[in-house]
């Protein structure tokens, strides 16, 4: 994301912030996989500070639900974001735009954005979006964007969008990825 104050296409209304000293993923200095808190990953952990923050923005913003025509919300797989939006009361047509983990997987800290960006491939001026991250740790941050009228002049023909890349993804399997792995680590070439 390019963040400026000249020509946006879209403005961030307001942010804001929620966190807790609550454990869930952690990887340790050195350690190759992360590991999680078990059950304080859901509940306590990814559900109280989304809602928490979603919750939050609202209020602070007198919205409700039905105001905004995106929502997107941290994605670690495709149910959390989609029983979070339907507790909020938001409708399918709302977050099935911004909701990529079911095509692509877990991008950990980039999939609010990641979602984000397909949301604003396909947004009109106007159109009002609700995004909130969350962190492991744990923390989530929300924003609320309204898109402007630049975004009628914006040029989408130098970058084919987020749905066009994940169409012409190639899958590999495992076997490849731990020789793609190794020589990420060992610092070789792919050739």
């Amino acid at each position: 994301m390019i963040i400026g104050k000249d020509d946006v296409i879209a403005e961030i209304n307001d942010t804001l912030s929620v966190s807790t000293d609550t454990p869930d993923f952690w990887r340790r200095e050195g350690e190759p996989y992360p590991r999680h808190g078990e059950r304080f990953t859901g509940e306590p952990g990814y559900f109280k500070h989304v809602i928490s923050a979603a919750k939050a923005m609202m209020s602070r913003m007198g919205t409700k639900s039905s105001d905004y025509d995106h929502v997107v919300f941290h994605q670690p797989n495709g149910k959390f974001p989609t029983r979070v939006a339907k507790m909020l009361g938001f409708t399918e047509e709302q977050y099935k735009t911004g909701l990529l983990t079911p095509y692509i997987g877990n991008t950990y800290s980039g999939s609010t954005m990641t979602g984000l960006s397909a949301i604003l491939d396909e947004a009109k001026p106007g159109d009002r979006i609700l995004a909130v991250s969350f962190g492991s740790g744990a923390g989530s941050d929300a924003f609320d964007i309204t898109i402007t009228d630049n975004m009628k002049s914006y040029k989408h023909e130098n970058a084919p969008g987020v749905r066009k890349m994940i169409e012409n993804v190639k899958f590999i399997d495992y076997a490849m990825y731990t020789k793609f792995r190794k020589m990420l680590i060992m610092g070789e070439s792919f050739e």
